[in-house]
């Protein structure tokens, strides 16, 4: 060992040019912490970080390569000693480095980090520097982790890049971010699509008033009643209905007659289609409140009539038995 460590120290200090090939050689063979020692005195700060990384001190590899770059650092050698480290420290500090000095190898780093770091981390880290679209397709391998910070960062960016489709994807699907503070923000956006977003996240919440309203005001009437729908309420099923005849809309009474069926009382749809000269659009209501009542009223008969050939059935059962037991006392006496 000690001829190898002697050479080795001889090429760090006389001829540089032939150290590493004589480590990749005979690392298993020398003094490694001697030879370190020898390295960082001559700033062989390539060579250093290989030796550290076959004593398995990662740590200390990794910062070598962070603070002497233009000499230690290569990509695919930093990602397997990052990865490696014991102070979770320093893997921040690794994404603080290409940040500033590969940003566009950024996103590789962080998918092989992405079992260890905190993303919410991340993502502060990113903010801080005004650089959350960089590191969008990290954000998006993660998002199924459901991390607030990850949906919120992803919710801001579809946001800015007007990408309501991917927004509403998002909404769907992970529910941890604010909720309610999102709809806020969207319902004043000029995009239409956002507004809508914003009445779904209303109605998901049970804000069944704020979502009818948003609709309305921008004429998503179809929304408006299946929101009506869904919150069982026959108070804003019917307000909703009188909403349309105020405005005339005859084909949406009709619709919301159809949507919210099972809300609205018949005397109400009546009552508004007589008076308002809409019978023509509450028909097919009432024809098919008329055929449900009517089949409910056959159902009650039938039951009605099967309770009493029940009845029937018993009773003449019980008198049949009546009368054999009349007839066997009649027998045992003789």
């Amino acid at each position: 060992m000690g001829i190898f460590t002697e050479l080795g120290i001889l090429y760090a200090r006389y001829r540089p040019e032939k150290l590493m090939e004589h480590l990749k050689l005979f690392a298993v063979r020398v003094n490694i912490p001697k030879l370190i020692r020898v390295c960082e005195e001559q700033m062989h700060w390539q060579e250093l970080t290989f030796l550290y990384i076959q004593y398995d001190e990662f740590d200390n590899a990794a910062m070598t390569i962070i603070n002497h770059s233009p000499d230690a650092w290569d990509h695919m050698q930093f990602k397997d000693v990052a990865v490696k480290v014991a102070n979770l420290e320093i893997q921040y500090k690794s994404i603080t480095f290409y940040l500033e000095e590969h940003p566009d190898l950024l996103n590789d780093l962080l998918n092989v980090l992405k079992r260890r770091i905190d993303h919410s981390r991340v993502v502060d880290i990113l903010r801080k520097a005004n650089s959350l679209p960089l590191i969008k397709p990290y954000l998006i391998a993660v998002q199924s982790d459901d991390v607030i910070a990850v949906n919120e960062a992803l919710h801001e960016l579809y946001i800015e890049e007007e990408d309501y489709e991917k927004l509403r994807e998002s909404v769907d699907h992970y529910v941890n971010f604010e909720q309610i503070g999102l709809a806020q923000q969207l319902e004043e956006h000029e995009l239409l699509e956002f507004r809508r977003i914003a009445g779904y996240i209303y109605r998901k919440n049970g804000r069944w008033e704020q979502s009818i309203a948003l609709a309305k005001m921008d004429n998503l009437y179809s929304d408006a009643m299946d929101t009506a729908a869904a919150s069982g309420s026959r108070q804003l099923a019917e307000d909703l209905l009188y909403f349309f005849v105020e405005q005339g809309k005859k084909e949406c009474f009709a619709a919301c007659l159809y949507t919210c069926y099972d809300l609205i009382r018949c005397d109400v749809a009546i009552e508004l289609s007589w008076v308002n000269k809409m019978m023509d659009c509450s028909t097919p209501y009432l024809l098919q409140y008329l055929r449900e009542y009517t089949i409910k009223i056959d159902d009650l008969i039938k039951d009605k009539l099967d309770a009493i050939k029940e009845r029937k059935e018993l009773e003449e059962h019980q008198k049949e038995a009546l009368q054999q037991q009349g007839n066997t006392n009649n027998i045992t006496q003789m």
